[in-house]
């Protein structure tokens, strides 16, 4: 199989854009995530996937992690916690709870560990869902390997 073509494949698929926070022994870790979704209302769990060779793997073993989804102007953020250095970013941050969100993201969604599942190369964290925020305005997308907007996917009202 040609896992070139699988990727672009899979990026046909237009996603949110998240970054994973939670406190390590200095203080604030994240990693970028687009494999997320909701599991369940009752009880409320909400799912993240993790390659196995990112460092994220071993620090996010039973930490409680919030899915933070970034709003359409703070692709920065994203791009910082993909592992691409933002220079002179400044992250505003919310640091009360059992673990940190970061400030002007669309939603939030806090969470302690609930299960976690092995699915070949990456491993699947569930996490029940502790606390959420969400605000109004649009959120950032990615599509084919670029960043973008909800802003995009928004139709004129039908008449």
């Amino acid at each position: 199989m040609d896992f070139k073509l699988l990727r672009q494949a899979f990026g046909k698929f237009p996603t949110g854009v998240t970054v994973v926070t939670w406190f390590d022994d200095v203080g604030i870790n994240g990693i970028t995530v687009n494999s997320f979704t909701s599991v369940s209302l009752e009880p409320p769990l909400a799912l993240i996937s993790i390659d196995k060779k990112a460092n994220s793997y071993e620090q996010l073993q039973n930490k409680p992690f919030t899915i933070n989804v970034l709003a359409d102007d703070q692709e920065a953020i994203a791009w910082q916690f993909a592992g691409r250095p933002q220079e002179e970013l400044d992250i505003s941050w919310n640091k009360e709870g059992d673990s940190p969100s970061i400030a002007g993201a669309s939603g939030y969604f806090k969470c302690k560990h609930w299960k976690q599942y092995d699915a070949g190369d990456h491993v699947l964290f569930v996490g029940e869902i502790t606390e959420f925020d969400r605000r109004s305005g649009d959120s950032l997308t990615f599509f084919e390997g670029k960043m973008g907007s909800t802003e995009m996917y928004k139709s004129q009202e039908v008449q």
